[in-house]
């Protein structure tokens, strides 16, 4: 069961127009990180009250 848990990472994603880390969320890295959240996601900025692309930030 352990090795699950090695199968993913946590990763924030940060808004680009504001630059805030508003999200936290676990991917799977295992096999490489799908295209679609590298290139980024559309997610609620609650700072700019909207829809904004937020893209993955490892801290």
């Amino acid at each position: 069961m352990a090795k699950r848990a090695m199968d993913r990472e946590y990763v924030w994603l940060q808004c680009t127009e504001s630059g805030d880390l508003n999200y936290r969320t676990n991917i799977r890295v295992k096999g490489g990180i799908d295209e679609k959240i590298k290139a980024g996601l559309q997610k609620y900025s609650p700072r700019l009250r909207k829809h904004t692309l937020h893209k993955i930030k490892r801290k």
